[in-house]
C-alpha cells in the first residue's frame, strides 16, 4: 500500500499477495468468446465470465481478501457493509468461510434475490430506504452497535487490490487485448482494472461503460471532479453509487474513456447475451457490450476483453417481461 496522506492507494504488489491469499476461496473464471458477437460488433471479444465466480459475482475477489487479510482480534468482531447486492452476498460468503459475523445494510428495493443469497450465506441484513445517504445513515448506526470492521463496497484499498485480481487473471488467459472494458458504478472494479493493466499492460486501453440514467461517473469523468447522484433509477441495479476518492484517482488517471447505454440498449444487449452464450448475466453486467454496440466504431478491429461483472437475477423479474 502506498500512503498518499489523505488516501491508501494499493500497489500492483497488493495485488500479487490478494491472488495468492484468495485463491483458495475463489474461482479462476473461464474465457468465453462467441463468433456471432464478432460478427455484430467487428470486434474479437473475450468475455471474461465472473458471473460464475463464488457468490455469482467479482465481488467475492475484493470481499475475501478484506476478510482473510484481517487479523484474529479484528475478525472476532465480524465485518459489516452497505451494498445494493453483490458486495453484501459476497462479504457475507467469505465471513461465513472464515466463520465471522457479518452485517449489511440493503436498500429495501434490492431484488429480492441478492437478499435471499445474502441470507443464505449467513449475513444479516439491515434494510434502508434505496438512497445513498440513507445508506451511510443507517450503517453508521448499524456500525456504531456491532463495531464490525467497514469492508466498503469499493472505496476500500483491500477490496481494490482483490478486484484487480480479475483483470491479472484476464491478461493471463488471453493475449494481445488492445482494451478492455467493465461497467462501472462506484468504480471498484474498474479501478482494479487500472491497477493491474497499469503495471503489466500499460498499452491497453481501459474503458468504462455506464446507464445513460446513472451517468454520474460520465459526467465526472467529462468535468475532472466527482459528480454524485444521490438516488438515480435504472435497471442496472449494481451500478447507482457514485464514485469515490479511491476510485477516482484510479478512473481519472487511467480510463481513456466512459460510454454510456440507455435501459433499451442495456436490456437488449443482457437479452442478447442469454440467447446467444447461454449465460445468466445481470443487466449491470450487460452494459459493456451495450456501449460497444452503440460504439462499434471504437472497438473494430480490436481484441477486446469484456468483464461480465455478475450473474445474480431475480428471475422472477426480467427486465424485458412485461407486467
Amino acid at each position: 500500500m502506498k500512503d498518499l496522506g489523505d488516501m491508501i492507494i494499493p500497489t500492483y504488489a497488493d495485488v500479487e499477495a490478494a491472488h495468492a491469499r484468495i485463491a483458495p476461496h475463489i474461482h479462476r473464471t473461464p474465457v468465453l468468446t462467441s463468433e456471432y458477437m464478432n460478427a455484430l460488433t467487428g470486434a474479437e471479444l473475450f468475455f471474461k465470465c465472473e458471473n460464475l465466480q463464488k457468490a455469482g459475482a467479482f465481488k467475492a475477489r475484493g470481499a475475501s481478501n478484506a476478510v482473510f487479510g484481517l487479523s484474529d482480534e479484528v475478525a472476532a468482531k465480524g465485518v459489516a457493509t452497505h451494498s445494493s447486492g453483490n458486495h453484501a452476498l459476497s462479504l457475507s460468503y467469505a465471513a461465513g468461510r472464515r466463520g465471522i459475523p457479518c452485517h449489511v445494510v440493503m436498500p429495501r428495493t434490492a431484488p429480492t434475490a441478492k437478499k435471499d443469497a445474502v441470507r443464505g450465506y449467513g449475513g444479516i441484513i439491515t434494510e434502508c430506504e434505496p438512497s445513498t445517504t440513507s445508506r451511510e445513515e443507517v450503517f453508521a448506526q448499524v456500525q456504531a452497535e456491532t463495531g464490525a470492521e467497514f469492508v466498503h463496497p469499493y472505496n476500500d484499498p483491500r477490496v481494490v487490490a482483490g478486484q484487480a485480481t480479475c483483470s491479472r487473471e484476464l491478461m493471463d488467459q488471453v493475449t494481445g487485448l488492445d482494451a478492455v472494458i467493465a461497467p462501472i458504478g462506484g468504480g471498484g472494479m474498474v479501478s482494479g482494472t487500472c491497477l493491474t493493466l497499469s503495471n503489466i499492460a500499460p498499452g491497453v486501453e481501459i474503458y468504462a461503460a455506464e446507464p445513460e440514467q446513472a451517468d454520474d461517473a460520465y459526467r465526472s469523468f467529462k468535468a475532472g471532479h466527482i459528480i454524485a447522484d444521490d438516488a438515480p433509477v435504472t435497471v442496472a441495479d449494481g451500478l447507482k453509487v457514485p464514485l469515490k476518492e479511491l476510485t477516482w484517482h484510479f478512473v481519472s488517471n487511467h480510463v481513456t474513456d466512459i460510454l454510456t447505454a440507455s435501459e433499451d440498449e442495456i436490456v437488449d444487449a443482457m437479452k442478447l447475451t442469454w440467447q446467444r452464450m447461454k449465460i445468466v448475466i445481470e443487466a449491470s453486467c450487460a452494459v459493456p457490450l451495450a456501449t460497444i454496440l452503440k460504439n462499434r466504431e471504437i472497438f473494430a478491429g480490436k481484441r477486446v476483453g469484456v468483464i461480465i461483472t455478475g450473474g445474480n437475477v431475480d428471475l422472477d423479474t426480467l427486465p424485458w417481461i412485461k407486467a
